[in-house]
């Protein structure tokens, strides 16, 4: 019985942020990333073991996650739903990736991504184009980003691909232009 109660408890977790996202109408709702999709991304990103991946909109840590155990690398999700952050670090734990990973509640638009090597976003067309223009300036040339079903405007990727009749896209940061 023990067993079994912390499954409940995370689908309690999940249940109540849904219930959450549906009253507040968020604007990004939560919606899971394939996993087949998440491997995709990673790889796509050329992600390894010197990497520090954020996910953006991080719902239930998924990417991160599988940046960790699967690529080596470190990962942080961001994440505004403090119900999410709950069910991303116990399925980090349950993964045994918790000390690789990292889950902060914040507003997307308030963070720092100087960190970061690879960003990863299931975020829709506006909110990804509001982003750019912060991870541009924040991001070291050459950092990665992936974008799964959505793009950013006009900003031409470096590589376009369907997946399951979903677009996955990747960019690379450019030196900055000293604008």
């Amino acid at each position: 019985m023990q067993r079994s109660l912390p499954l409940w408890v995370g689908a309690l977790f999940s249940l109540l942020s849904h219930a959450a996202l549906a009253v507040q109408g968020d604007e990004a709702p939560f919606v899971t990333t394939p996993l087949n999709a998440v491997k995709r991304m990673l790889t796509l990103a050329g992600t390894g073991p010197d990497d520090v991946v954020y996910d953006l909109g991080s719902g239930d840590g998924r990417i991160v996650i599988a940046a960790a155990r699967d690529f080596g690398a470190q990962g942080v999700g961001v994440e505004i739903d403090p119900g999410l952050i709950k069910i991303s670090k116990f399925n980090a734990r349950k993964e045994g990736v918790a000390e690789q990973t990292r889950f902060l509640h914040a507003d997307l638009f308030d963070m720092d991504y100087s960190a970061a090597t690879v960003v990863t976003m299931f975020l829709r067309d506006d909110v990804n184009m509001r982003l750019q223009p912060r991870l541009w300036k924040q991001l070291k040339p050459g950092s990665k980003v992936v974008t799964y079903r959505y793009g950013m405007g006009d900003l031409v990727p470096v590589h376009d691909e369907m997946l399951d009749g979903e677009r996955i896209r990747l960019w690379v940061v450019p030196a900055q232009s000293g604008e």
